[in-house]
């Protein structure tokens, strides 16, 4: 796939292609990938498929589709097993790339892989549960014996964002290939690379068709929604493209998962155990990625009796933050993704100073040459703003976090939910019963106590958003139901049928 630099963490350009029915296939057209850290530097280039590509995926994996899903699941289990095989091999070099293309530090690449691998394993794993149905027995009125039984829905396309590919990937694309179903891999235009290395060598070692992968320009992806031979899309991003997803899928009826922004409340009581473990992990909850991750603590709600000392350990945490390139050890935060972005989350660390709030900007931006004019940013904090600022209302997908004081647990929550987001949210406290009376008030699909964020997440469980961020589930056999149908067969009991059941 691509030839390594022997300089330890360097790599040279990086060309992927596509993967189609079981074969590499190059095309007359590739594209650039940036590297957000250095202004005109190029990580590698990327297959940039056609129409008649993206068709030709959809026809494999459709065509693949009856042999494997008459496999049963313990069968596809154990070769799925065997697809993910060796992975940790090239896992180094992945996070490499992945670091280029996407700017977090290597750490985070590296993790990003490995949660794929472990989330695949927590997958097959249920492989018991797959084809478990259930029996309704006659009742009265009822002279039936009825058998529920659970099928896959054909061929699935997955769209995960530029932030955590790899990882988000496997929060669905194991749970679709052990349902029965055959997938089609759309990576993010700006970071596929890494994943792009990653899924073809489990794609490798599985029936051709099963599972495909195409890259390119999203102008060119339309028929990988807008199919009738494509029975479901899964999609990863942001609220804008979510309904975009809704709104093409609706031309031909195909089903949808959203998992997208949020806008997540971390709320501390006035009990809050405040020590170093707890604001450490505050601290990650919030600037882990340089604030790009949807799960990631937005808002800060803390009772007005332990604002200053919340503050203050925040304080002292940015104070040690080494703002640089993702491949240079000693960095803790890399750059912004996108040069948009960061003018965004300038935008509202702006808007805010204009408004008299107190923002508090830490660390220095790199001095090296090279990176001068990357996508790198102050991280920030917000302290006491009005709650009509967009630093409070916007999901701000970068360092900043706005941290707001309240009175009342009854404040507390009402300003919590007054979002349009329903991803997660936090509560932080010494009382575990109030602890899960606040958590079961805040309108969101995941609740962290004492803690905050991905590292932290129970990747067994069911996980997915309201409101507008977004619905349906992933992982857990709720991930796998949710790549599923289910056929009822029923049988009429001739001796309760005569009984007058």
């Amino acid at each position: 796939m691509t030839d390594l630099a022997s300089t330890p963490g360097q790599t040279t350009q990086v060309t992927t292609g596509l993967y189609i029915g079981g074969e590499v296939r190059d095309t007359g057209e590739t594209y650039a990938v940036a590297d957000p850290g250095k202004p005109g530097a190029v990580v590698g280039y990327a297959a940039a498929a056609s129409k008649q590509d993206v068709a030709d995926a959809v026809a494999a994996a459709k065509t693949a589709f009856p042999a494997w899903a008459a496999l049963g699941a313990k069968e596809r289990a154990a070769r799925l097993a065997a697809a993910i095989e060796g992975l940790a091999e090239l896992r180094d070099e992945d996070a490499a790339i992945l670091s280029q293309e996407n700017g977090k530090i290597r750490m985070e690449a590296w993790i990003d892989a490995l949660v794929f691998d472990i989330r695949f394993q927590l997958a097959l794993a249920l492989a018991d549960q797959v084809d478990q149905g259930k029996i309704l027995e006659p009742a009265p009125g009822i002279p039936v014996t009825t058998t529920v039984a659970y099928q896959p829905l054909g061929v699935v396309t997955i769209i995960v964002p530029f932030n955590w590919p790899i990882a988000i990937l496997g929060a669905s694309l194991p749970h679709a290939l052990l349902a029965g179903n055959t997938a089609i891999l759309k990576p993010p235009p700006t970071t596929p690379l890494a994943i792009t290395r990653v899924v073809q060598r489990v794609a490798e070692k599985l029936p051709p068709g099963v599972l495909n992968i195409v890259t390119g320009h999203d102008s060119e992806m339309g028929g990988l929604i807008q199919n009738d031979d494509v029975a479901k899309v899964c999609f990863t991003g942001s609220v804008g493209g979510g309904k975009k997803m809704m709104e093409m899928a609706s031309k031909s009826l195909t089903r949808v998962t959203l998992e997208l922004g949020g806008n997540d409340p971390a709320v501390f009581l006035d009990d809050a155990i405040l020590d170093d473990t707890h604001l450490d992990r505050l601290y990650a909850a919030i600037f882990d990625t340089t604030g790009q991750i949807c799960m990631n603590a937005k808002r800060v709600y803390v009772h007005r009796s332990r604002m200053d000392e919340l503050v203050a350990g925040l304080s002292a945490r940015l104070e040690k933050a080494v703002i640089g390139y993702g491949l240079d050890e000693t960095t803790t935060m890399g750059p912004l993704h996108q040069p948009a972005q960061k003018t965004f989350v300038e935008e509202l660390i702006a808007e805010a100073k204009n408004a008299g709030a107190d923002v508090r900007e830490f660390g220095e931006l790199p001095g090296d040459p090279e990176l001068q004019g990357g996508n790198f940013l102050k991280p920030a904090l917000v302290v006491d703003p009005d709650p009509s600022l967009r630093v409070v209302t916007q999901e701000q997908f970068g360092p900043v976090i706005p941290i707001i004081p309240f009175d009342t647990e009854e404040e507390a929550i009402t300003a919590a939910n007054d979002t349009w987001a329903g991803l997660c949210g936090s509560v932080w406290t010494a009382d575990k019963d109030k602890a899960n009376t606040v958590a079961a008030q805040l309108l969101c699909g995941y609740v962290w106590v004492n803690d905050h964020g991905a590292t932290r997440l129970d990747l067994r469980a069911p996980f997915g958003g309201m409101k507008h961020s977004g619905f349906g589930r992933e992982q857990g056999i709720e991930g796998i139901r949710a790549f599923q149908d289910t056929r009822s067969i029923a049988h009429l009991d001739e001796a309760a049928a005569a009984a007058g059941h």
